[in-house]
């Protein structure tokens, strides 16, 4: 019952926030305000859902509540990978391929290679937590160096053309992204909802899994494979958001209170969903476009993981 209570209010409070968001200050054109702010909606549920779904199965195959999947590179990897596309095609050659073909490309980059490192990392160092961090910021930096260094070369124009993808935005998704992230994203979380009873006996570690029957390393594989495809999808959808999962996933786990995926993916989501569409609420009608919902994620984010750290630190030494 406590369960089935908040998801009730959940669903009630992302409702009223989607008809708040939708309906305020139209100033008599309704029609217009409905098409352009549905638009971002969808895409709120979008990486939302997906957010919500790749960090809680990242950090159950990882051990580790403060973990995402970003802290492989993933955000520095994006980078890199749409430099280095546009440093070796060229903006002419991307502007002339179709607005899904370069979405594809994003989304198959990213997945591809997320998950051959993600894999191997994991394998290598999931026994040492701290060599596990340090490969992921290594990593991260010097995908991040290799996109600062081509970005010196790049022309002037094409410099510019790359910074518009680099930067989470909700206010410039294509409908057409939307249909097809939308497919995607639906068929990769009804896959890892398949995976929730085997990520719940994994929940208990390793060893016990092996003990209950599950092939721990393939399930680590297919997991990983769907990890890498939701944040792929998402990032080429609206951008890098680095400490989106993060807040949602141990907000879900303090709600919850339960080891059950099912349930943290449903509470997970509805957060994710209600911070995206509140926030972006804020950004438009309170803050006047001043700041960028990216900008109060990656803050609120920050602080957030921060006081978790410093939380578990005292827990540990009381």
């Amino acid at each position: 019952m406590k369960q089935k209570l908040t998801y009730l209010i959940l669903i009630l409070a992302v409702l009223g926030s989607c008809a708040l968001f939708l309906t305020y200050h139209t100033y008599g054109n309704i029609e217009f305000a409905l098409a352009l702010r549905l638009k971002k909606i969808l895409g709120f549920i979008l990486v939302g859902i997906a957010c919500s779904f790749a960090t809680v199965s990242f950090q159950t195959l990882t051990q580790n509540k403060l973990l995402t999947p970003n802290i492989l590179g993933m955000d520095s990897l994006y980078v890199m990978l749409q430099t280095l596309s546009i440093f070796l095609l060229g903006s002419h050659t991307l502007t002339s391929l179709s607005s899904l073909g370069n979405f594809f490309l994003s989304i198959a980059l990213m997945m591809s290679v997320s998950t051959v490192l993600a894999f191997s990392l994991l394998r290598q160092f999931k026994h040492n937590l701290f060599l596990f961090l340090m490969i992921g910021m290594i990593l991260g930096t010097f995908f991040g160096n290799i996109s600062s260094f081509l970005q010196i070369l790049l022309d002037p124009n094409e410099y510019d053309h790359l910074q518009g993808k680099l930067f989470a935005s909700f206010s410039n998704v294509k409908a057409d992204h939307l249909l097809v992230a939308s497919i995607i994203i639906a068929l990769l979380c009804l896959f890892l909802w398949w995976l929730a009873p085997q990520l719940d006996v994994l929940h208990l570690g390793n060893d016990y899994a092996v003990n209950l029957g599950i092939d721990v390393r393939a399930l680590q594989l297919m997991s990983l494979l769907a990890i890498s495809a939701l944040v792929g999808v998402s990032t080429a959808l609206v951008g890098p958001t680095s400490f989106l999962g993060f807040i949602v996933a141990n907000i879900s786990y303090q709600i919850t209170r339960t080891y059950r995926h099912r349930a943290i993916f449903i509470t997970g989501s509805l957060i994710a969903i209600l911070l995206l569409v509140f926030g972006e609420f804020l950004v438009e009608h309170i803050f006047s476009f001043n700041t960028t919902l990216n900008v109060i994620i990656e803050f609120t984010g920050g602080c957030y993981f921060i006081g978790q750290i410093l939380y578990k630190r005292n827990g540990n030494k009381g």
